[in-house]
């Protein structure tokens, strides 16, 4: 199928996009890398009158690492997370986990800002970006405003974006410590069936601080307090590992779908989470 006619509309910075969107209200939809809007265009699942196209927007392309905060522009797309040197140093985990999306033509075109503000609860950098702390800014009518991206997210596709607004830039503090994003998924360009991001800290032995967020095992990404708080002060040894995975479970709620049966999950997610907190503790 082919998409329903519609109006293309190409700003050239966020204040015109801005006011593109509140001019045209309901019936427009920003575009950025496409992966997500395009297919539902051609399934008239989504049927819009005017699309809003953020390629011209220079300002959401930025990349920068000042005074250990990383910024990144909505539109700096996956390829990008993977081929800077300079976000490489500051925090390793973000080419670790773009390398595991898709394929390369989908990581040349799609972006950071349309994978974590849609909502899609398999996108691999929602739960990457709670396991950061990160922090989203949102431009729209009324101005700027920040939300924690573990705040984000609300249930499936649903977030706390306004329709009026864009997402424009992604901040985290750079990281230290090990780290490492375990993904299982069915086929190369699959979404995962379960995905660990994981952020340890530790001195002469003993984890002094972590951070721990799972993908695609419930409606929204996974930030486990309880499962960080089970490593801290340990080893990382076999009791800690088991009781970080026990409270991660107790905090997902997979679904039955065509990945799998909940309790193949659950078991999986468990897996994966084991995997990625040795590893990360590994390299910490």
């Amino acid at each position: 199928m082919i998409p329903s006619a519609f109006e293309y509309h190409r700003p050239a910075d966020v204040a015109s996009a801005v006011k593109l969107l509140a001019e045209l209200g309901d019936d427009a939809r920003v575009l950025a890398g496409g992966h997500s809007l395009i297919p539902m265009m051609k399934l008239r699942m989504a049927e819009l009158e005017h699309l809003v196209d953020l390629q011209a927007v220079a300002e959401l392309k930025a990349i920068s690492v000042e005074d250990g905060t990383v910024s990144l522009g909505a539109m700096v797309t996956q390829h990008d997370l993977i081929d800077s040197e300079e976000l490489f140093r500051a925090a390793p985990i973000l080419r670790e986990t773009a390398l595991q999306i898709a394929d390369p033509q989908v990581r040349y075109m799609g972006t950071i800002g349309g994978n974590v503000a849609n909502g899609d609860p398999g996108n691999d950098m929602p739960g990457l970006m709670q396991c950061l702390g990160a922090t989203y800014v949102l431009e729209g009518p009324e101005g700027r405003r920040e939300v924690a991206a573990r705040d984000f997210y609300e249930a499936a596709y649903m977030t706390d974006r306004a329709d009026d607004e864009i997402l424009v830039q992604v901040r985290f503090a750079a990281t230290t410590g090990g780290y490492a994003y375990e993904k299982q998924k069915r086929k190369i360009g699959d979404y995962a069936t379960a995905a660990a991001a994981v952020l340890i800290e530790a001195e002469g032995g003993t984890v002094t601080r972590a951070s721990i967020a799972m993908t695609n095992v419930s409606d929204t990404p996974v930030w486990s307090e309880a499962a960080a708080d089970a490593l801290t002060g340990t080893t990382c040894d076999d009791a800690a590992l088991q009781a970080a995975v026990d409270a991660m479970l107790a905090d997902i709620d997979p679904q039955e779908d065509n990945r799998g049966p909940i309790e193949f999950k659950r078991h999986l997610a468990g897996v994966i989470l084991q995997r990625a907190i040795a590893r990360a503790f590994q390299r910490a």
